[in-house]
């Protein structure tokens, strides 16, 4: 069965849309509401969610949940005695003085009691068990897949935006995957056991108080289908929410509102979105609660009625005071589990916004995929070749590259030039393979980079960019991260070929002194060289610099230069760099010019041509 009810988030998918509404209602945070245009990126979010593909997440836990069912039924069976021990009580063992009977009728209800309550605990640990299992696999699962995705889905996703989907919209889904199942299976059995029971006293009074039954049903799945809607709503607010934390608490974030006197501002937009988010939690409890109420009135009515029915003349001794207690007590006891039933299909439907938005990322294509039979290399030289390379971003009208070659042979030295946005930097994303070429293919030792598994890939280039990203952790642990079973000898010849090691040494803490959050303890240079001992650690057999020193002042750049120069011996390098007088050694220089290489040489065959190296020199 498909819910092909619209759910909308704001991150787009390449799957094709099923139909959707072109108005969706949105609370405006002062209690109205307002019709709103679906950007492209909902519209594409807008698509079915099967019951089966939910009930596969819970493969591989069949025998629990066999036993959990079996628990069930056993319970529900053994309750459906008490009403008939009651019967006996009020109908016999009372009028007739029988203390021996009374005694064992009222022994066996309270053993039912007992062995009911005890069921309930085991049915309760197992079920639990396994909805968290399903949790944390689904949780793994979908963190798993985002690290596979390209650097381009990040860049066009907000970090609060996939916060929330891992925090807010799977845990959201926890009650429903941990107690809905259980639920069912516990509510429809009590129904049906209970059903076979009244109709066993009286199947007159049983089809009297089936009455109130189909509008029930039609007024759950009108309650069902507006909490959906409500709750699809509510989990992008929340979303948006995590979105201002993130950019607005940040240490980066904090640092901008404080120059920019941006702090009221960005505590308005808070604000807002908070009261939104009131206004939409309000909507989603309230919503149908006035439906829900009237049938719980009409619930509550139709025993009253089989209570006055009983007592007026043409009925009476129609039906024994025990068997109409036990009916309607029975009666009571089918309500409960029938309205827990609808209500948790109004729970189920509603939750279909949260596993649509989790089955959104599950089912995003991986741009970068890992290949099926992956081609090792025995020794790896570094010999990189860049054929005929063009690439372009996204839906961009003009290229990034267009038609590049370059062959840098291993051990050697290669440095890229030109102005800001030529081209350089996505050069360096592709030998890294945090893209791949359009056309073309850039290889290493002749294996094309997507013939290479990830890791093998990762052992052999080494990336040190002009964004420093630290960990908020210790300096040895942002070391250690590069190669986790590093050495503290390995760490100290990286950090001191960084010019790092005296600086970390001279702290109190020394190598255990925490970074803070993104490094912003240290200045910009400090940063920048524990970046460059990290890639350092790994003994890349390819370095690629992008910008590299750009933070270092021109002291700590010439010593951070020396100890490059002297690490890339045997090494293939390629620098990226505005100012000219560290790539002038290299052992080739490519003039890049919106996409294209314009001229390439030594820099004094470059400056002999007189072309634009010389005029970038000059």
């Amino acid at each position: 069965m498909l819910f092909r009810r619209p759910v909308i988030a704001s991150c787009a998918t390449t799957a094709a849309p099923r139909p959707y509404r072109e108005g969706l209602f949105l609370a405006d945070g002062k209690g109205r509401g307002a019709a709103r245009t679906l950007t492209p990126a909902e519209k594409a979010q807008a698509r079915a969610v099967s019951l089966r593909r939910i009930g596969a997440l819970f493969i591989g836990h069949r025998r629990q949940l066999a036993v959990v069912v079996a628990v069930i039924v056993l319970s529900s069976v053994i309750a459906m005695g008490s009403p008939f021990l009651l019967r006996e009580v009020i109908d016999v063992a009372l009028p007739q003085s029988d203390v021996r009977l009374l005694s064992l009728l009222v022994a066996g209800m309270i053993g039912i009691a007992a062995a009911t309550s005890a069921l309930g605990v085991v049915q309760t640990w197992i079920s639990t068990t396994v909805g968290q299992q399903v949790m944390h696999r689904l949780r793994t699962r979908v963190f798993a897949h985002l690290q596979r995705q390209s650097v381009g889905f990040f860049t066009r996703t907000r970090t609060g935006e996939v916060q929330s989907r891992i925090t807010n919209d799977i845990g959201g889904m926890q009650q429903v995957v941990t107690s809905t199942a259980t639920s069912v299976a516990a509510n429809l059995t009590t129904v049906i056991a209970t059903l076979v029971a009244m109709t066993a006293l009286s199947w007159q009074l049983t089809l009297v108080s089936l009455v109130a039954l189909p509008p029930a049903i039609y007024w759950t799945r009108r309650v069902a289908r507006m909490r959906q809607a409500i709750t699809a709503q509510r989990q992008r607010e929340l979303a948006d929410l995590n979105v201002i934390i993130d950019e607005g608490l940040s240490i980066s974030g904090v640092q901008l509102a404080k120059t920019m006197g941006a702090g009221g501002l960005l505590t308005q937009r808070f604000t807002a979105s908070s009261a939104r988010l009131i206004d939409l939690e309000l909507r989603s409890e309230l919503a149908g609660r006035w439906r829900m109420a009237t049938m719980s009135i009409v619930f509550a009515v139709i025993p009253a009625s089989i209570y006055l029915a009983a007592g007026l003349p043409f009925a009476a001794g129609a039906m024994s005071i025990g068997t109409l207690v036990a009916f309607t007590g029975l009666q009571g006891g089918l309500f409960r589990p029938l309205m827990s039933l609808l209500d948790v299909g109004v729970t189920l439907t509603a939750s279909l916004a949260l596993f649509q938005r989790i089955f959104e990322y599950l089912d995003l294509p991986v741009e970068i995929e890992e290949p099926a039979a992956p081609v090792r290399l025995d020794r790896v030289r570094g010999h990189l070749r860049f054929e005929d390379v063009t690439f372009v971003y996204g839906e961009s009208p003009s290229a990034a590259l267009a038609g590049v070659s370059l062959d840098v042979p291993a051990g050697t030295s290669l440095a890229l030039v030109g102005e800001t946005g030529s081209g350089k930097s996505t050069i360096a994303a592709l030998i890294a393979r945090l893209h791949d070429p359009t056309s073309g293919r850039v290889t290493i030792d002749g294996v094309d980079l997507r013939d290479m598994s990830l890791d093998d890939l990762a052992a052999t280039v080494g990336v040190v960019s002009q964004e420093t990203y630290l960990l908020h952790t210790t300096i040895r642990e942002n070391l250690r991260y590069a190669k986790p079973d590093a050495t503290d000898a390995e760490i100290e010849r990286a950090t001191r070929a960084a010019q790092i090691h005296d600086l970390i040494t001279a702290l109190p803490d020394g190598y255990d002194t925490m970074v803070g959050s993104r490094g912003h303890r240290f200045s910009g240079g400090e940063k920048q060289r524990i970046a460059i001992a990290r890639t350092l650690l790994r003994d890349p057999r390819i370095l690629v610099l992008d910008e590299a020193t750009s933070a270092l002042d021109n002291e700590t750049e010439r010593a951070v230069q020396r100890a490059f120069d002297e690490l890339s011996r045997g090494r293939t390098t390629v620098t990226i760099a505005h100012r000219l007088s560290t790539v002038r050694n290299a052992d080739q220089i490519a003039v890049i010019d919106h996409g294209r290489i314009l001229e390439s040489g030594t820099h004094d065959d470059l400056i002999e041509a007189e072309g634009r190296y010389a005029a970038l020199a000059r």
